[in-house]
């Protein structure tokens, strides 16, 4: 009976725990709206610190937060599941990050059929594939990751004096995010004909996948002199992969969203440099904003957030 009550017990701890986990941020005491923040996964700094601001503008508005996400950045079925109960759970407001930017509009125009404002953050809805839904979003809050590109780009080309051979790690294609910034840096190089491209391959936001693909990368172009990840995490495999090869003080690593372990590389020289988003105040702004739309207050259809680059 003992062993029993025991195991019984842990069962019951494990699944306060999962609860808990799934519902960060949640207040079940607290009266008063509901807003869900769905993003891409919580196992990236950028997204934790997303999370942080938008729970102290809920906390000092007084309304109940709810955050949510799949394990793994890549998994849109999963994030599209979770936005789906949401709804179900009639949330008074969607704040999403959209693993997908085609992939979510069905679940927006479920949104819409219910009534429930959406908030898109950091990463666009697909324009065309919303306007054929006859979908519709309340604002979008993030940066404009062409022009991060475009700053990471002319960093690298002025940092090579405007020669040598370059290698991309791209996010997921087909996501806007990824394929914002790949095009803004490309624009760039473009404009500098002593600089090649000589890969460009996914490491699907996952810095694992990234160490795997640099040195993939460094065999077979071994006379590369920069790299651009199309984000921190990969980025950071990079300079692993480049640190293995014993060739930190030869190659450039640029990555994007100035995560704190970036920035620590950079103090380091084992990083060139990076660029800096805001995801606090992404996370503050959805919350102010959606606590707006509450109100039947008006806010703009897009508030931009500045970057920088850090280097």
């Amino acid at each position: 009976m003992i062993r029993h009550y025991l195991r019984t017990t842990a069962v019951v701890l494990v699944a306060a725990v999962s609860v808990t986990g799934c519902n960060r941020g949640e207040k079940a005491n607290r009266s008063g709206p509901t807003l869900a923040l769905v993003v891409k996964t919580l196992n990236n700094a950028f997204f934790i610190e997303m999370e942080k601001g938008a729970k102290a503008a809920a906390d000092s508005l007084g309304i109940q937060l709810v955050v949510q996400a799949p394990e793994r950045e890549i998994d849109v079925e999963k994030q599209m599941e979770i936005v789906e109960n949401l709804i179900e759970r009639k949330v008074d407001v969607l704040l999403l990050v959209p693993s997908g930017s085609r992939e979510i509009v069905p679940a927006i125009v479920k949104a819409n059929a219910a009534k429930i404002p959406v908030v898109i953050v950091d990463t666009r809805v697909d324009a065309a594939a919303l306007k054929s839904a006859n979908a519709r979003i309340a604002t979008f809050i993030g940066s404009d990751n062409v022009d991060g590109g475009r700053i990471a780009g002319e960093f690298v080309a002025q940092k090579l004096g405007g020669k040598g051979k370059v290698a991309v790690l791209e996010g997921i294609p087909g996501h806007e995010t990824g394929d914002s910034r790949l095009r803004g840096f490309r624009s760039a190089i473009a404009k500098y004909p002593g600089l090649t491209i000589v890969a460009s391959q996914t490491a699907n936001w996952e810095r694992d996948q990234a160490f795997n693909v640099a040195q993939n990368i460094l065999q077979s172009h071994p006379d590369i002199q920069a790299i651009f990840a199309c984000n921190d995490v990969m980025a950071l495999g990079a300079v692993e992969a480049i640190a293995a090869a014993g060739r930190t003080k030869d190659i450039a690593v640029v990555g994007f969203d100035a995560q704190d372990d970036a920035r620590t590389a950079i103090r380091q020289g084992r990083m060139a440099a990076t660029i800096a988003q805001n995801p606090h105040e992404m996370g503050s702004l959805a919350v102010i904003s959606a606590s707006k739309l509450l109100r039947n207050e008006t806010i703009p259809a897009v508030q931009p957030v500045p970057i920088d680059l850090v280097k």
